[in-house]
């Protein structure tokens, strides 16, 4: 079984990490390149191995999808992700820790589980047709760097 199938239609919430990585005025964003929200901008993130700490987790994360190392700030919100299907059983749930964070090193580039990464101006967030919790996430956390 591969991570999506283990993912999908789970028998208990899955914890993940969603990480507002800011550089300068802008923030981090991917092009997600698997289900759910294929091909959607996102905030970058995934999903906390055993043994891992929420911190190691989101750099673990950003590392492998951006290749960029961060600096975890603080815990600044907890998200709820629920998709249901057609019949209104739970195909996806996810409980995602938003992590704020800031750029430290390296040049960023998408790896082959994303489609694309980019440092996206703060000002021009509805241009990325990003969910809209994580929008105003984000312009919550603007408000507070």
């Amino acid at each position: 079984m591969g991570p999506d199938r283990d993912r999908e239609y789970p028998a208990h919430p899955i914890v993940g990490v969603s990480a507002l990585v800011f550089r300068n005025n802008k923030i981090l964003l991917v092009r997600r390149g698997h289900a759910p929200s294929k091909g959607r901008w996102s905030l970058p993130g995934g999903v906390v191995e055993l043994g891992e700490t929420l911190r190691e987790a989101a750099q673990r994360e950003i590392r492998e999808e951006c290749h960029v190392e961060i600096e975890v700030l603080k815990i600044f919100d907890v998200l709820d992700r629920i998709v249901r299907d057609a019949d209104g059983r739970v195909r996806y749930h996810y409980l995602l820790i938003a992590l704020l964070a800031r750029y430290k090193s390296g040049e960023l580039r998408a790896d082959s589980d994303i489609e694309a990464a980019q440092w996206a101006d703060v000002s021009q967030l509805a241009h990325y047709n990003l969910m809209p919790d994580q929008q105003a996430l984000i312009q919550r956390a603007v408000g507070e760097l």
